[in-house]
């Protein structure tokens, strides 16, 4: 009987997986083919295959460019940023048992911000700092923040999340009060659309450099799924477990910390992803962070291409700012989650 219900759950869980791939694998193809330019998905694959020196079709030059060198590259950046804040957001729901804990919770997007107004408003590294690198060294300064207010390891959860709402407050109001007393209008439309996130500017560096972080971080979490399991049920039961609570907290803090602020600097502040998914992926998969954290990575990479695709094609001769697309979905789950979590009178 055992037996049994262990080969129909391993058989579930690898048509899961073989679904998800497939309809990844369909997003990306898609996201490829659309834009400004419609491009055929025959000659989308022939170009990626070209790219890949798989084949040597003659493609005409302007089409085999448009897919490897802009659409390619986006579309896997996308996917590779939806994977990370999904990510995120699950061990930080799980470090501080919190339904509603996203990977913006520790104020590392509203720091990325004041770091990347810093270079394109103040001209901060006078054209040696690049937006990213303003937004990456932002974003740590905020999760240094944080870790000071809230004692590093030794806090809890509720300590944890105001520092991390001080922290925010602190870097927006940086922000604002940059573009509003040294900006002009151009700068100031530049840094709106950049607070709601783009993927048009990523290229093929953004995504090495994800391919390296993204996987990384998700095997290390995986490595530590038992204790990410026992820090739902409180940090006292996890100590009662064997498990050392500061030092496994403090290195999943800095893993998610890596990853959003990696994120954020290429592609800008995408809310609601690592709240959404996790949430989803613990209906499909339930909650034991072995399985969770897979479902996790994959559900937020299609998420995250299937919302550029629709960035792109909502309005006409348009990309709306992803950020804009997320929070349509984002919000309305978002109320769901507090309707839920309301006290039961």
């Amino acid at each position: 009987m055992s037996a049994g219900v262990v080969d129909h759950g391993t058989m579930r869980l690898a048509l899961l997986t073989l679904v998800s791939a497939t309809v990844l694998a369909v997003a990306i193809a898609v996201a490829t083919a659309i834009g400004d330019y419609t491009i055929g998905l025959g000659t989308v694959s022939l170009a990626i295959t070209n790219g890949l020196g798989l084949s040597d079709a003659d493609l005409p030059p302007i089409e085999e460019s448009v897919v490897w060198d802009l659409r390619l590259s986006r579309a896997l950046v996308a996917a590779l940023a939806g994977a990370g804040l999904a990510l995120c957001g699950a061990i930080l729901q799980a470090l501080l048992r919190n339904p509603l804990a996203e990977p913006f919770v520790l104020g590392i997007s509203a720091g990325a911000s004041t770091g990347a107004v810093c270079v394109i408003v103040l001209g901060i590294g006078a054209g040696s700092l690049t937006l990213s690198a303003g937004a990456f060294a932002g974003a740590f300064a905020a999760f240094g923040v944080v870790a000071v207010l809230s004692n590093g390891a030794t806090s809890g959860p509720n300590h944890t999340i105001l520092a991390g709402v001080a922290a925010s407050q602190l870097f927006n109001a940086l922000t604002s009060y940059i573009v509003t007393t040294s900006g002009n209008a151009e700068q100031a439309r530049n840094v709106m659309f950049w607070l709601l996130g783009s993927f048009g500017g990523v290229r093929w560096p953004d995504f090495q450099l994800l391919l390296v972080i993204v996987p990384l971080g998700l095997a290390l979490c995986i490595y530590m799924a038992r204790a990410l399991d026992a820090f739902t049920f409180g940090d006292e039961d996890a100590a009662a477990l064997g498990v050392p609570v500061g030092r496994i907290r403090l290195a999943l803090f800095a893993v998610t910390a890596v990853m959003t602020a990696t994120i954020v600097s290429m592609v800008g502040a995408i809310g609601f992803v690592g709240l959404v998914v996790p949430h989803a992926a613990r209906f499909v998969v339930g909650p034991m962070h072995m399985r969770l954290l897979p479902a996790c990575a994959i559900i937020g990479a299609i998420f995250m291409v299937t919302a550029d695709i629709v960035s792109r094609v909502i309005v006409a001769q348009q990309t709306v700012p992803i950020g804009v697309v997320t929070a349509l979905v984002g919000v309305p789950f978002f109320a769901i989650i507090l309707y839920r979590a309301r006290p039961q009178a």
